[in-house]
């Protein structure tokens, strides 16, 4: 962590020396110190630190969504509030799992939205998407590990996915020529994409061998699928903000957006962390 804080701080004072006060890079990089005192708090009292951080993003990003619901907003804020007591209170009757439902909803909202194809459908469904992106990393809490591994992948999982983000944005910037989706979104380029995956496999390795996590294979193997799908995520939640035609989801964080444009990647990185470690 703390060279991840060095890291930020000369990349804050080469921006500042080379950029314009109003320009983007430099909102995108000072919104970082909002950022990693978050995660780190998180990692401090861990393990009540990431449900704290998981029920966070949720209620930013019910608020957020309820920006662009069509109609009183409150019918938007009450089945959000009901998912959010349905999962608290799922494991307390019967022995029955949140996992159990959630995929369930996730469909048949899907399938709903699919035919019906109206704004407010989409919103619940990117709520629900959410949520179950974001279970998973509280399963991996729940892994058969020492306290002291699940804290390391936990740290691992924030440091991968949003190292990955700036990977892809910088390379995407800087050699970024062939767009992969100019329909959805016209700044994602191949060159972003593979610098993502370079970075994200060099940063997989070097953190999880420091901790001792994993081999090297294991870790590079890791670093990419979570490249990969830390990119997919973003493109999935860009195809919903051109659908819904706007640019943010809200201007929570200077340069970045809203918290959704900032956890898009997590929504599938952390079930595919889970899935690796657990398989």
């Amino acid at each position: 962590m703390a060279m991840l804080y060095l890291l930020l701080a000369c990349a804050s004072f080469t921006v500042v020396r080379h950029s314009s006060p109003e320009s983007q890079l430099r909102k995108q990089v000072n919104a970082w110190w909002r950022i990693f005192p978050i995660v780190s708090f998180s990692l401090f009292i861990y393990p009540l630190g990431p449900a704290l951080m998981a029920l966070l993003i949720v209620v930013l990003a019910v608020r957020e969504l309820s920006l662009h619901y069509v109609g009183p907003r409150w019918q938007f804020f009450v089945p959000c509030a009901a998912f959010i007591l349905l999962q608290f209170a799922l494991p307390y009757w019967g022995g029955l799992e949140p996992e159990l439902i959630l995929p369930v909803l996730l469909v048949v909202q899907a399938l709903q939205f699919s035919i019906w194809r109206q704004r407010n459908q989409l919103l619940l469904l990117l709520f629900l998407f959410l949520c179950y992106g974001l279970s998973f990393m509280l399963n991996i809490m729940n892994l058969p590990f020492s306290n002291e591994v699940r804290l390391a992948w936990f740290f691992y999982l924030c440091v991968v996915t949003a190292l990955n983000d700036i990977g892809q944005f910088v390379s995407g910037k800087t050699f970024g020529k062939q767009t992969i989706a100019p329909r959805i979104s016209p700044n994602k380029t191949w060159q972003g994409l593979i610098g993502g995956m370079v970075i994200s496999m060099m940063v997989s390795t070097t953190l999880g061998l420091y901790l001792g996590l994993a081999g090297v294979k294991t870790l590079l193997m890791m670093g990419l699928i979570l490249s990969v799908g830390g990119f997919t995520g973003d493109l999935i939640f860009s195809a919903a903000k051109r659908y819904l035609n706007i640019k943010d989801f809200s201007e929570l964080i200077p340069g970045h957006g809203g918290i959704l444009d900032r956890v898009d990647s997590l929504v599938l990185t952390a079930p595919l962390l889970y899935l690796g470690l657990l398989f």
